[in-house]
């Protein structure tokens, strides 16, 4: 089921994620798996690897993408070169580290950047993410060129391989 370099988008209930999905889509967190490992940047530890038995969790939901014209070896080697980059907490385009979706877009530089959202469908900046940014000390960086996990998987360059999988698939 899991091949080489392919993507792994994730849907998940923490409060972050639902602020994530409700802002912009269907998911809240993307990462790569590649010779047996998946490589995603993390708030609890930034840039790194971990076994899929360490990475899949029971209550989120996953779909697998795939680009077609990836290099795994290339990829890995970029992967490889930024493991132990702090998570970008700030989401801005020149943060320190990476959020999971601009480390895909470093690793596979075939995604645009596009305005930065952080409403809920009511306010064009949500409770949840002026509490966030008030914690940061931060203006809320709202239109800000970035990447989110579901935009990268509405690319015409990835196609859907299978939706909808829990752990137990793994």
């Amino acid at each position: 089921m899991l091949e080489n370099g392919d993507l792994i988008f994730v849907k998940d209930d923490s409060d972050i994620g639902q602020a994530i999905q409700e802002s912009t889509g269907n998911y809240s967190h993307v990462a790569i798996f590649l010779d047996g490992q998946v490589y995603h940047a993390t708030t609890e530890g930034g840039v790194l690897a971990q076994s899929p038995e360490d990475f899949f969790e029971a209550e989120k939901v996953y779909d697998l993408y795939h680009y077609a014209e990836i290099d795994c070896t290339e990829v890995k080697k970029r992967a490889e070169s930024h493991l132990g980059a702090p998570y970008n907490v700030s989401f801005y385009p020149d943060g320190d580290g990476f959020y999971c979706s601009q480390f895909i877009a470093e690793l596979l530089p075939i995604f645009e950047t596009i305005p930065m959202k952080f409403g809920d469908g009511v306010e064009e900046i949500s409770d949840f993410w002026s509490q966030y940014y008030r914690e940061l000390g931060l203006p809320v960086p709202l239109n800000q060129p970035g990447t989110n996990p579901s935009q990268l998987a509405t690319s015409p360059l990835l196609v859907c391989k299978e939706r909808n999988l829990h752990d137990s698939d793994f």
